[in-house]
């Protein structure tokens, strides 16, 4: 498995302004609400994926990528390993441009089967942490 260049990421983070995250907790003590509050206040849409949640960030939230009625250009996940499968076919489902897995996140036949469908893939990183060091 090998993420995308920095170049890329770069590129990625500039085109994108739209991230639809999966798993994103209402709890402001959680990595994912602060993660996704940093990239919010960085200026990008933030769309919660949560199924016991109402809103998130001031953002109504949906059960499902598939629930979201509007395009994403990230889909950024905060769920286990062992959950990448189901949802990279629910990404597939509404054909969103870039998959992304945070740290520790990383299942390398995911990978593998979403790059070769022509997706652009990142795994195993923080969305923050490049926005930061790449900005």
């Amino acid at each position: 498995m090998h993420n995308p260049s920095r170049e890329k990421i770069k590129k990625v983070l500039d085109d994108s302004k739209t991230i639809a995250v999966v798993g994103l907790s209402p709890n402001p003590d959680r990595t994912s609400y602060m993660v996704s509050e940093a990239m919010q206040r960085a200026g990008y849409r933030i769309i919660p994926v949560n199924p016991r949640a109402d809103n998130v960030l001031g953002e109504k939230s949906y059960a499902t990528l598939a629930d979201i009625p509007e395009p994403v250009d990230i889909v950024n996940v905060f769920r286990r390993s062992e959950f990448l499968p189901e949802l990279a076919r629910d990404f597939k489902a509404i054909d969103a441009p870039v998959f992304w897995a945070q740290l520790n996140v990383v299942d390398e036949a995911v990978f593998d089967d979403l790059t070769d469908a022509g997706y652009t893939v990142i795994m195993d990183r923080c969305i923050k942490v490049e926005h930061a060091i790449l900005k």
